[in-house]
């Protein structure tokens, strides 16, 4: 891995965006009495991915941008679950769904090739 110019540079953050304004989107069809249960949550533990990479890619130290990767990481499986439960709710179709764990999957791997990366140049 390059040095790292912009946190924008990075492949993972810009997907990540992605999947924040898709989960917008699909939000925006659930019922209006989770606005302020599920709806927010699912918003903010997308918003949290790009935002934590986007803190950690900031940082002067490599464990300290290792360490936000990791609290994406986690905001990514928050997100995960809620995205189940969405389903389960009948608020989400199964292919919107497959669509979104695809999404989820693929930020996931990225996230923990990032991790493995800022590790390797942690040793030099």
């Amino acid at each position: 891995m390059g040095e790292i110019q912009n946190h924008r540079d990075l492949k993972v953050w810009q997907i990540s965006m992605d999947l924040v304004e898709t989960v917008y989107r699909l939000s925006r069809t659930w019922p209006n009495h989770e606005l302020y249960g599920l709806v927010s949550q699912a918003r903010r533990a997308s918003v949290s991915v790009p935002a934590n990479i986007a803190e950690g890619a900031g940082r002067r130290r490599t464990g300290e941008f290792i360490q936000f990767v990791g609290i994406a990481r986690g905001s990514l499986a928050e997100l995960e679950t809620l995205l189940i439960l969405a389903n389960r709710l009948r608020y989400v179709d199964g292919d919107a769904r497959d669509h979104l764990m695809s999404d989820i999957a693929e930020v996931g791997r990225m996230l923990t090739g990032l991790i493995h990366s800022l590790r390797e140049r942690q040793t030099r």
